[in-house]
């Protein structure tokens, strides 16, 4: 059975009664290159864990297992659980677990399943979940590595440089911690049923340190989201929102740290926000 052909797909969900959630943001992929792409972009290996999270039907389930030491995959749709048994009965190293990644205590589970191996991620996400699965991989040190599908313009604004236009303060936060790479786009007609977007597939390596040194990460992190809460308007406008302080008092950490009175929270690039940060510290 070819997992990513279209007729096998439909007679492979049809006989399991399968039907497709919106709320959950399922699009299957129909292109046997794409999963076999990323795997290999993944850099999985017999020494390596890989936590996949909403396998779907497992065509990438299949290619992981077929590259890594052990492949433990998180399905929410209890409805694909009987559809993964089928399709993943070669592969004695696969294993699915059922249930919500946001609810687990991924922490546990890693060491429960990997023990002491390395321990990567791998996922073509759903594009309404991309942001708080992202941060838990980030947050969960286990985790030294991930390869994700994502829709293009997210992947775009993670992996665009400080300091420039196409950045959030999401991407500051994932840049602190990872080093992402932009690797390749996946067209919608890649995937039944198509998607109204493109997606990419991005690779974020854990940082041995940060980018940056401060005294309190809690204060830098609060700076960096504020700089980005009016994004059109100034710097010392949006801080000043964000954090609830009298506008001369942000300006006159703008000024200590050496910034421009109308820079704006895109301009700062991490020295930028070190420097501000201290500024604001005193």
């Amino acid at each position: 059975m070819n997992l990513c052909d279209l007729n096998d797909l439909r007679d492979l969900l049809g006989r399991h009664g399968f039907r497709f959630s919106k709320s959950m943001g399922q699009n299957f992929l129909i292109d046997p290159a794409v999963p076999r792409d990323i795997a290999d972009a993944s850099g999985a290996a017999p020494e390596w864990g890989v936590l996949e999270v909403g396998p779907g039907v497992g065509p990438l389930t299949v290619e992981l297992a077929r590259r890594a030491g052990r492949v433990v995959s998180v399905e929410l749709d209890k409805s694909l659980l009987p559809v993964l048994d089928e399709t993943l009965r070669d592969y004695p190293n696969a294993e699915v677990v059922s249930g919500d990644v946001m609810k687990l205590d991924l922490d546990a589970l890693l060491a429960e399943k990997f023990g002491q191996a390395p321990v990567m991620a791998c996922a073509n996400l759903p594009y309404n979940i991309t942001t708080p699965v992202l941060t838990k991989f980030v947050e969960t040190r286990a985790i030294r590595q991930f390869t994700v599908m994502i829709q293009r313009e997210v992947a775009q604004r993670i992996c665009a440089a400080p300091g420039t236009s196409g950045g959030s303060s999401f991407s500051l936060f994932l840049q602190y911690y990872m080093e992402p790479e932009y690797l390749f786009t996946v067209p919608p007609e890649k995937f039944y049923p198509a998607p109204k977007v493109t997606s990419a597939v991005m690779r974020c390596v854990r940082r041995e340190k940060p980018p940056v040194k401060v005294e309190d990460e809690a204060l830098l992190f609060r700076l960096m989201r504020g700089a980005f809460a009016l994004r059109r308007k100034t710097l010392a406008n949006s801080l000043s929102s964000a954090l609830g302080l009298p506008k001369e008092t942000v300006l006159a950490a703008i000024r200590g740290a050496g910034l421009a009175e109308t820079v704006r929270g895109e301009q700062l690039t991490f020295e930028d926000f070190a420097v501000l940060c201290r500024a604001m510290g005193k």
